[in-house]
């Protein structure tokens, strides 16, 4: 079981809702105990066997979790048919809810398989559907093959959960206020899955109606907040609202989170801010924001970065041509301003370049290679290199080598990027001095 699992703890709203269920009422001759004062009391139940109504009340009184699950377990099994079915199995779901912390392996499943067999009795059951929205949205954050479906799955149950608020009114015995807080608590839990659900859909607009929510109800959740980041900054073009949650989500990176994961979010809301942006100006006060602002301020606001065209121009004005690294010639040919890239292409078109690269495939005639820090870690060739003079064999880079080449540029295309380079070389690296041999004696 994933580590996640320990963690599996029914939110507030399950809890106000798994009040222990009260005894039936006694058959003729029979007694019990009264039910909590604070319980609900739901439409009254007869049970007429004397043995039947016996095992019913042990199994609902027994005090320790682990003999009350074994009781229910037994009187559902020896009274399929009773009277009580749905009550008993809705208690038996709920006590393995109680027991999932203690041991994780042994009742996670347990939990998943009752909480259907109550769907199955009712299927408009609230306790079984959060439960079952929660523990599938759990185990799909746990990661794993199946990771996906159950995702979907949880998100289902959500669905079904969200129509079933709205269809239900308030249960026999509760106040205005717990019925009130209850469909607050099971709303958020049903959105969390829903809105993650939506999320790896790519269902952007859902994600972020549902996840907005969530987090406006517990805006110090990590996860949460890092889900809604993920429903702005996603879709293409991104939202801006999604560079202040990922800063707020780094900013609640819970403290035992390695420092390698902390790092991959902070890259992650760098390069989106960035490239929204169009620099890294306003990134560390925005970080600084989010370390206190639970939300984005009313007047929230990212400018965006200037057109490719734009910035083309820009960085001409800036530095010029022959001063450039190979991703800057790549940005400016592909920008679609034709001046500046006549500009780029006229300074280097004919001329022997050096640089480091790193080969996608190679021959003996020519090699594919990449250049730009992208293009390298997409292993996406840029630049067709025809050699000078045919290599042997056993000079044939191979992929994923990096490699220092020299070719003069012939032709390029802009969509997709790849520029024709002539005359091409591989250069030697430069041999480390050997050592002078040993004097005799030393």
């Amino acid at each position: 079981m994933k580590k996640l699992l320990l963690t599996l703890l029914l939110v507030s709203a399950a809890a106000l809702y798994a009040q222990q269920t009260p005894p039936p009422s006694a058959p003729a001759g029979g007694s019990a105990q009264p039910a909590p004062a604070a319980a609900p009391k739901p439409q009254q139940k007869t049970i007429k066997d004397p043995a039947e109504y016996k095992a019913y009340v042990d199994a609902v009184q027994a005090p320790d979790p682990a003999q009350k699950a074994t009781l229910l377990e037994s009187f559902l099994k020896t009274y399929p048919n009773t009277v009580m079915k749905e009550d008993a199995t809705e208690l038996l779901l709920k006590t393995y809810q109680q027991l999932l912390a203690t041991d994780p392996q042994k009742y996670t499943q347990k939990v998943l398989d009752t909480g259907q067999q109550l769907l199955q009795i009712d299927p408009n059951n609230l306790t079984a559907l959060a439960l079952l929205s929660y523990m599938e949205h759990a185990l799909a954050q746990g990661g794993g093959p199946n990771a996906e479906q159950t995702l979907q799955q949880a998100g289902q149950y959500g669905e079904r959960g969200m129509q079933q608020l709205q269809a239900q009114s308030k249960p026999e015995g509760y106040t205005d206020e717990q019925w009130n807080k209850l469909k607050a608590d099971f709303r958020v839990v049903f959105l969390g899955s829903i809105g993650h659900a939506a999320l790896q859909a790519k269902n952007y607009k859902k994600a972020q109606d549902s996840l907005k929510e969530v987090v406006a109800a517990d805006p110090n959740n990590f996860t949460n907040v890092f889900l809604l980041a993920l429903a702005y900054l996603e879709p293409n073009p991104p939202d801006p609202q999604g560079l202040f949650w990922i800063a707020r989500a780094i900013a609640l990176a819970p403290p035992q989170m390695p420092a390698t994961q902390l790092q991959t979010y902070q890259r992650y809301g760098k390069s989106k801010y960035v490239r929204y942006h169009g620099s890294e100006d306003g990134w560390d006060q925005l970080l600084t924001l989010a370390k206190t602002a639970t939300a984005p301020p009313a007047n929230f606001s990212v400018p965006p970065a200037p057109s490719p065209s734009e910035q083309a121009a820009m960085m001409l004005q800036k530095t010029p041509p022959d001063q450039m690294a190979f991703a800057d010639w790549q940005f400016i040919l592909m920008s679609g301003n034709q001046q500046a890239a006549d500009q780029v292409w006229n300074a280097i078109k004919g001329k022997a370049l050096r640089m480091v690269t790193q080969v996608v495939s190679a021959t003996t005639t020519s090699a594919r290679i990449a250049a730009s820090e992208d293009d390298i870690q997409q292993n996406k060739a840029d630049i067709e290199l025809t050699f000078a003079t045919p290599l042997t064999p056993a000079r044939v880079p191979k992929p994923g080598a990096q490699v220092t080449i020299q070719g003069v540029p012939d032709s390029y295309t802009a969509n997709p990027f790849l520029i024709k380079m002539t005359d091409g070389q591989l250069i030697a690296p430069p041999r480390p001095p050997s050592k002078p041999k040993p004097r005799p004696g030393q």
